[in-house]
């Protein structure tokens, strides 16, 4: 068993580094993509395929100081009905390029509060959307709900237009806590609204957790937990808090005094951790947890998990559009990104044009890293022969790569035949060691802690 001081050795206390639900991350992305190649990848869609797409809503009717997402405040609903018609004019750009027999494998609402429509701008939302393309079967819509930001009546919206998975964000239920960060949000109503979705017919619910947040504590940790997991949800995502006010100025109104050290916050997430398995969930990558029959958990054991920037998906769909400001897509060659800036993006989609600012086209080792990546966040391994099966590299490179890997942690990895293990006492350094196949500068990025 590697112990704490091992783990400190080895820089999980001190190493910032990226989430990897890209590679290249976010920060290398440049200008040279910008609308005219955004429309060709469009373009390039296969006809009658699928695709996955994200709605971005970037309005809060309060800004939770914990939050580093790009989002903007306000009490009424002028804007946010100026901004749908914003994206029903993206979503109409998107159609006349889209090749015919486009179904939907996915489509999620994020935020920002995507609940903040109104049931009525919900229902426009969702024609324009299916008016791009319908959803395939199977299929999953799911949406961000804030707790505090629903009713009756947009619960009833959204189980019209077809929402299947919920999503709500839970951060942490103790009342000082929940002051810190700025963030009330009572137990009482979140199971009031957790009710209100299961009596519509959705079955389906995700919950986002956090550990690392001012003030918390083992105890208080296991309290929280234990009343999310009074909720049943189906999928959990366990997030460290990620303290960066030199980016999120917001975050300054969190004492940093208060905040748990780098070791407190690993025990924070072993306690989380170890309930959620005594619950009899699944462990998905480093931070998910699912039930037994979710589709994530199936996607695990099948060997079909993915990551992607909403985290862990079971979603086999080769590309993914973001809709919105800021939203960024994925396609078979490369990352498009839209422009970050409410007024920005709608100028550009009211002057005909995608406002797509900076991206990234893939080139040289990107996908081979890519996958190297991605197959350690989701199943702790990579499978030799499936890497050399699929990308121009000799097995004797493969095992040179792995060979660098094993001497940046000395007696951690497992290297066989078959390709290179994280064992399990391993697994809280396993984004630093993705970091091994990381080929970019990541001095300069400003990444979130390890742990």
């Amino acid at each position: 068993m590697i112990t704490e001081s091992q783990l400190a050795k080895l820089g999980l206390f001190d190493a910032k580094v990226p989430r990897y639900t890209s590679y290249p991350t976010a920060p290398h992305f440049s200008n040279d993509v910008g609308p005219d190649l955004f429309a060709d990848w469009i373009s390039q869609i296969p006809a009658g395929g699928t695709i996955s797409l994200y709605v971005h809503v970037p309005f809060c009717r309060r800004l939770c100081w914990f939050c580093a997402c790009r989002t903007q405040g306000t009490q009424s609903d002028a804007p946010v009905r100026a901004y749908l018609e914003t994206l029903k004019a993206e979503l109409a750009l998107l159609a006349a390029r889209l090749p015919e027999g486009v179904t939907l494998s996915r489509l999620h609402w994020g935020g920002g509060t995507p609940t903040l429509l109104a049931p009525d701008m919900m229902t426009e939302l969702s024609e324009a959307i299916y008016a791009v393309a319908p959803l395939g079967e199977d299929a999953e819509f799911s949406v961000e709900i804030d707790p505090n930001e629903i009713d009756a009546a947009r619960l009833d919206a959204l189980a019209a237009a077809g929402m299947n998975r919920a999503s709500i964000g839970v951060q942490d239920f103790d009342d000082e806590i929940q002051k810190t960060i700025g963030r009330i949000q009572g137990y009482d109503i979140t199971r009031e609204a957790v009710d209100m979705i299961r009596a519509r017919g959705i079955r389906s619910l995700n919950a986002d957790i956090l550990f690392g947040l001012p003030h918390q504590t083992q105890e208080r940790m296991t309290e929280s937990v234990q009343k999310l997991l009074s909720l049943n949800p189906d999928r959990v995502a366990l997030y460290g808090y990620a303290h960066v006010p030199w980016m999120a100025k917001r975050q300054q109104l969190i004492p940093s005094d208060a905040l748990p050290t780098p070791q407190e916050r690993l025990r924070l997430f072993e306690t989380a951790r170890k309930l959620f398995l005594w619950d009899n969930y699944a462990e998905i990558g480093i931070d998910h947890f699912a039930t037994r029959d979710d589709g994530l958990t199936r996607a695990l054991v099948s060997g079909k998990l993915r990551r992607n920037f909403q985290g862990y998906t079971d979603d086999t769909s080769d590309v993914l559009i973001g809709v919105g400001a800021s939203s960024i897509s994925r396609f078979p060659k490369g990352f498009a990104q839209n422009a970050s800036g409410t007024s920005a993006h709608t100028a550009a989609v009211r002057d005909g044009r995608f406002s797509t600012a900076r991206g990234h086209q893939f080139r040289g080792e990107d996908k081979l890293r890519s996958r190297l990546i991605e197959a350690l966040m989701c199943d702790f391994r990579i499978d030799a022969e499936e890497i050399t099966s699929r990308f121009a590299i000799s097995r004797a490179a493969l095992n040179d790569m792995f060979a660098e890997a094993d001497r940046a942690f000395p007696g951690v990895l497992t290297l066989t035949s078959d390709g290179l293990f994280i064992p399990p006492e391993a697994r809280p350094l396993t984004r630093i060691i993705a970091r091994s196949f990381d080929a970019y500068d990541l001095s300069k990025a400003g990444h979130s802690s390890a742990i």
